[in-house]
């Protein structure tokens, strides 16, 4: 797996029992500075692969482009070391005649973490990227039981992960037929977002109406953000979303579904697309004539669903 992973010795120490040396498998982390046009735009904390992936992804995430003919190339540059010898670390974007080169503010002015995809923003408003895709009007219906089987799918997959224990990932699923399109890893959740979003600009798939994006951790403001800059219409996750997260999903018609564990799921904004064939029908016929008063502090806008089986 090449950079991806590297091997270091450590001492397992059980209480009770004598020291163990071995050596282990750590996930790598390097930076990789991104350029557009020769001019630095962000240099972001990453592990190494996929990194064309991940430097068109983040340009969409940033606003930079929307589609994949916006895109020119993308190459190594040589890194800046004494000897001049390139290090894979610097990537040099070339972006299509028509596209405008990115906005002096977005330049980040100091490292993105890899747990950051914010961090070096210059102001508060720019941390609000319009889209140019809307996922409001997506007609897409998931039966919650496929929506289930998305996580230990998701969790088969992660190669580095078995190897490491350290790794993110993120995949896009087709939200009617199933079907695992793409997954990435990172040590970083929103570089195996970016990612994943980068795979489809080259693939030039934008924007990605009918598909889910199912991710290891929780659902984060950032990763809402880059769902919508993909033209995603439903952000899942095995933890929790952060309240930003639910309200921007809720602001521009996006569904997220937390806490996907088994059978059961929290769907925190639009639950009118997660519904079993027929369950609109059967749901309208049984709603009661009022709802009562809550009996838990849960906002009103939180669906929990639990599922009996995944068939």
């Amino acid at each position: 797996m090449g950079r991806i992973t590297a091997r270091r010795r450590i001492t397992r120490l059980t209480v009770g029992s004598a020291p163990q040396r071995r050596e282990d498998v750590l996930a790598v982390e390097e930076p990789l500075e991104i350029r557009v046009r020769g001019k630095s735009l962000a240099i972001t904390m990453r592990t190494p692969g996929h990194d064309y992936d991940l430097a068109a992804g983040f340009l969409v995430s940033e606003g930079v482009i929307s589609h994949g003919h916006d895109l020119g190339a993308i190459r190594y540059c040589a890194g800046a070391t004494e000897e001049g010898l390139n290090t894979y670390n610097v990537l040099d974007v070339t972006l299509a005649p028509w596209v405008a080169a990115p906005d002096p503010s977005l330049e980040r002015n100091f490292f993105t973490t890899s747990s950051c995809g914010l961090c070096g923003k210059a102001s508060i408003d720019a941390v609000r990227t319009r889209s140019a895709h809307e996922v409001a009007g997506d007609p897409l219906r998931i039966d919650p039981a496929l929506l289930a089987s998305f996580p230990d799918r998701l969790r088969e997959q992660q190669a580095v992960f078995d190897k490491t224990g350290g790794l993110h990932a993120a995949a896009l699923f087709d939200g009617a037929t199933g079907e695992l399109l793409v997954l990435r890893e990172d040590v970083g959740r929103h570089n195996a977002v970016d990612k994943v979003v980068g795979w489809a600009v080259k693939e030039d798939r934008l924007p990605l109406t009918g598909t889910v994006l199912m991710v290891s951790g929780r659902a984060s403001f950032e990763l809402t953000q880059k769902a919508s800059m993909a033209g995603i219409p439903v952000l899942a996750a095995v933890s929790a979303p952060s309240s930003l997260a639910v309200d921007l999903a809720s602001e521009i018609g996006m569904t997220v579904v937390g806490f996907l564990r088994g059978p059961s799921m929290v769907i925190y904004s639009g639950a009118e697309r997660i519904a079993a064939p027929h369950q609109d029908e059967r749901m309208a016929a049984v709603a009661p004539a009022a709802t009562p008063e809550p009996t838990t502090s849960a906002p009103a806008h939180v669906h929990e669903l639990e599922i009996a089986s995944r068939s």
